[in-house]
């Protein structure tokens, strides 16, 4: 299918000035709107928090289910419908712990009052917050222990021991956040509460943020591959304008991303890795057809090089970034959330790509031939030509 005619020959690098500031003043606005106002909606998988699924047993709407939850006292609480199931929400809290930090030094203390600190070999919290370990060195009477930690705060479901003679160990699982969750919800609906929560999932503040900086990580790493692959397969001047093209495209979609405060979680990561995988994609296509054209025009600059060359393939770009765009918009309209949000990246994220493998790498990679590769007098000539 050819969208542009065979010969058409269409002079882009006359509006790279204009691409250029386009996108800096765009690049200008995403570094505002992800660093200072209203920057990025963390999920749970980089802030850390609960995720409880729970389906109630009569009919229970979202606005009245999260107004009930701001009652309760749960701040900024996420509820989000379960597609193709009525009166079923997934419910995501900032909550990790059912226990506060100073209700967990509380704790420690009485235990530490009761039994004495000689006594205590070990204690430690789950990161969950939901289970307390110790260990003493004579044994003491589980039910006593309980009601020492249930006196400074904890609910103790059970409390179990383990060990024996100078090594007496006793984990006491606690109420968890979701089972909070579910009792509060119960006594605030009624007939209507749910039962047991479906599905219960945290993740701890450090974990959360080991798993920011792999996410940041590997983005790097797969720039830094991909610009020592194009330095070899092509040549060296080719690399930095690939490497402009794939910052612009990754760091503009995810200031696309802030801007509709969609919920960024490891999705959202490998979303922006498979838009780099488009973006260079459609960069090489052109690399490959300038390099192609440079062996067959050799007394064209790369100025010419780049318009002949990217008018050359512009059809096949716009048809390749077409039809993944149109097969991706079904999952957009009709998906569930994590698959709208891949979905949601990937449009935005092709689109910015296409731009960029045009109007933005290839500029980029005239530049730096000019510059750099170019002898002097040939690098004057050019620049007349192109002013």
């Amino acid at each position: 299918m050819e969208l542009i005619k065979p010969g058409i020959l269409i002079d882009f690098m006359r509006y790279r000035r204009v691409a250029v500031i386009g996108s800096l003043l765009t690049v200008l606005v995403t570094f505002i709107v992800v660093f200072f106002y209203p920057g990025p909606k963390l999920g749970i998988d980089f802030a850390g928090g609960t995720e409880v699924q729970l389906a109630f047993n009569g009919e229970v709407g979202a606005a009245e289910l999260r107004e009930t939850l701001v009652d309760l006292g749960y701040e900024q609480p996420s509820v989000i419908n379960v597609e193709g199931a009525p009166n079923q929400y997934m419910i995501r809290l900032s909550e990790v712990s059912p226990l506060s930090e100073e209700q967990q030094i509380a704790i420690r203390q009485s235990l530490t009052e009761a039994v004495s600190e000689e006594q205590i070999t070990y204690f430690k919290f789950s990161p969950g917050g939901d289970k307390i370990t110790f260990a003493l060195v004579d044994e003491r009477d589980a039910e006593e222990l309980s009601a020492i930690l249930e006196k400074a705060g904890a609910n103790v479901r059970t409390l179990d021991h383990f060990g024996g003679f100078d090594d007496h160990r006793y984990e006491a699982h606690l109420v968890g956040v979701g089972d909070e969750l579910i009792s509060r919800l119960r006594d605030a609906f009624g007939e209507r509460g749910p039962d047991a929560p479906l599905r219960v999932e945290w993740v701890g503040p450090r974990a959360g943020e080991q798993l920011r900086d792999s996410a940041i990580m590997s983005l790097l790493y797969s720039i830094a591959f991909i610009m020592v692959y194009i330095a070899f397969r092509f040549d060296l001047r080719y690399a930095p304008g690939a490497i402009v093209g794939f910052f612009h495209d990754v760091f503009i979609t995810f200031g696309v991303y802030v801007i509709f405060q969609r919920e960024v979680s490891l999705t959202t990561v490998a979303a922006l890795l498979t838009v780099l995988a488009y973006s260079i994609n459609d960069t090489i296509v052109i690399y490959d057809r300038i390099r192609e054209n440079a062996s067959k025009f050799r007394d064209k600059s790369m100025s010419e090089l780049i318009n002949i060359s990217t008018s050359q393939v512009l059809s096949r770009t716009i048809v390749t970034s077409t039809t993944t765009i149109l097969a991706v918009l079904p999952f957009f309209y009709w998906g569930t959330s994590t698959i709208q949000d891949i979905a949601f990246t990937l449009v935005f994220g092709i689109i910015i790509g296409t731009y960029s493998s045009v109007f933005i790498s290839a500029p980029v990679t005239e530049l730096i031939d000019r510059r750099f590769f170019q002898k002097p007098e040939a690098s004057n000539a050019e620049a007349r030509a192109t002013a």
